[in-house]
Parts: structure tokens; C-alpha cells; sequence
């Protein structure tokens, strides 16, 4: 279970769909004054590097953000703007070297007022977690467990203001499983929450059953966003990835209309490349 490393897969076409959509997510908390607490249950190393290791190794970064970090500003969607303000800031020279994670990339976002938990289980990748928020206030906490456990005690929490990112690796089939039991868990305790499922689009079984399987939790209140930059491939291969959003804002739902064509247009490597958005929001 510890030979999956985020860091192969850093920056790639799945990390753009997932951080756009948690940058605004988080935005969006902000719009009050009142503290909001941010929750991920699978956090990894927090930032990568991009140009050594194994990011450099697999070269998936080439499937996304390096597909964007260079386009015109002149007609890009607001969510897309906004998300590479946000890995820009770890690159102050303006190379994408480093892709900042999703707790890196919502530490940004963070006020005093605001907290953050992290998960992480995997015994390399809590450690250098650890030090990429070695500086990080007392009001981040860390935690070396499993993240599917960890969320029982992080819920509610004390602001009943939050947003909860699940997103396992899904190399063990199990996770499928316990991610909705994660949702529904996670809505007893905290109903109002937003909580935000990653999943990857690949052909296994259980990855096909996932979308009915999250959307047949509440009849409304929900958001669906997937993109495919290819067609399926004949193996298991990641060919795209979805975002289930529980409890989103307002406006997300319009925002996404507005922003998928481009990263279609944008991320797709042939004919096949499409999205999808279903948006049951009250």
C-alpha cells in the first residue's frame, strides 16, 4: 500500500481539474469573516518538484499544468487564471519548477482565523509533508494516519464552516468503498460541509459504479464535474478524472460551464477528449 507516490503523477492533467476547483472552494470560504476549516485526507508531500525525481521521471506535468502555464491570459476562464496565480507563487521566477499540492496550494488561502488537518499515512511522504510545513502555525495539525479514519474526529469542526477534500490514490480497490462510506459519514456529522470527492476516470469496475454510487447519496446539493482527455484506453491507464462536490457555491456550477470547453480544447490529446457537468444544487 506505500509504493504509491503522488509525486509521478504531480501537476498532471487530474491535479488542474482537482486544484482549480479547491481553489475556488476555498476562495469562496473566504468570502466571510468567520474562520473555515480545511480537512484533506490523503495531504502526500504538500509540493513537488517538477524538473527531478520521479515528477521529472514520468513527465505526466507535460498532460497539464505545463500545458497551460504558458497560454495567453486573453480569453482563459477566471478559474483557470486564478489557479495559476496560485502555483505561480511558489515560482517566483516564473519556471514552473515546483506544483505546489492541494494542502500547499490551500495554505495560501489560509487566514489567521482559518485552520487546516492534514492526513497522511504513507511513513516517506508524512516526513517530508512535515518539513514542507515545518514553518506552518500550530493551527495546522498533521497527523500520520489513515485519512479515512482521521476524518471521524476532524468533523465538525468548531466553526461548522469547512471544506473536506477525499481523494485516495485508488490503487486498492477498497478505497472506492470506503470513500462514499467517508461522504456519508462525513454529512452525519457535518451536513452542511463542503465536501469535495476526487476520483480518477480509468476502466475499472468500481470506477464506473462511483458516480451513481456518490450522486445516490442526497437527491440535490451536488455538484459532478469530469474531463477526459482522451479516449479509454484498452488497459487500466488514467485517460481523466472527475470532481463529485458536495455542498458547492452558487456559482460554481456556471463558472465550470465556462471552463471545461478550454481545458478540452486545451489538455485533450485526441478527438475523444470531453467533459461532463451535472449540477444538482439547491
Amino acid at each position: 500500500m506505500f509504493s504509491y507516490r503522488h509525486a509521478f503523477h504531480a501537476g498532471n492533467h487530474a491535479d488542474v481539474l482537482k486544484h482549480l476547483i479547491l481553489v475556488q472552494l476555498c476562495t469562496y470560504m473566504r468570502r466571510k469573516e468567520k474562520g473555515f476549516s480545511y480537512v484533506d485526507t490523503h495531504a502526500g508531500a504538500g509540493v513537488y518538484a517538477l524538473d527531478q525525481g520521479y515528477a521529472a521521471k514520468s513527465g505526466e506535468a507535460g498532460s497539464g499544468i505545463l500545458r497551460l502555464w504558458d497560454a495567453p491570459r486573453a480569453g482563459m476562464p477566471p478559474l483557470v487564471a486564478d489557479y495559476l496565480d496560485a502555483i505561480a507563487s511558489l515560482n517566483p521566477d516564473g519556471q514552473p519548477r515546483f506544483y505546489p499540492g492541494s494542502p500547499y496550494l490551500v495554505w495560501q488561502l489560509l487566514r489567521e482565523q482559518d485552520a487546516m488537518r492534514l492526513f497522511e499515512l504513507h511513513p516517506t511522504e508524512i516526513d517530508i509533508l512535515r518539513e514542507n510545513f515545518a514553518s506552518a502555525p500550530r493551527r495546522i495539525v498533521i497527523g500520520q494516519t489513515d485519512g479515512f479514519d482521521g476524518l471521524r474526529a476532524a468533523l465538525p469542526p468548531p466553526t461548522r464552516r469547512g471544506v473536506t477534500l477525499i481523494d485516495p490514490s485508488y490503487e486498492d480497490k477498497n478505497d472506492y468503498r470506503r470513500t462514499v462510506q467517508a461522504v456519508v459519514e462525513g454529512l452525519k456529522r457535518f451536513a452542511t460541509g463542503t465536501i469535495a470527492v476526487w476520483y480518477p476516470l480509468v476502466t475499472r469496475a468500481e470506477a464506473r459504479r462511483l458516480p451513481a454510487e456518490l450522486e445516490a447519496i442526497q437527491p440535490d446539493g451536488w455538484l459532478h464535474a469530469s474531463l477526459a482527455i482522451s479516449a479509454p484506453p484498452s488497459g487500466q491507464g488514467l485517460y481523466g478524472s472527475a470532481m463529485f462536490v458536495i455542498n458547492p457555491p452558487y456559482f460554481l456550477g456556471d463558472t465550470l460551464r465556462a471552463t471545461l470547453p478550454y481545458l478540452v480544447e486545451r489538455l485533450g490529446v485526441d478527438g475523444q477528449a470531453s467533459f461532463s457537468l451535472t449540477d444538482r444544487t439547491v
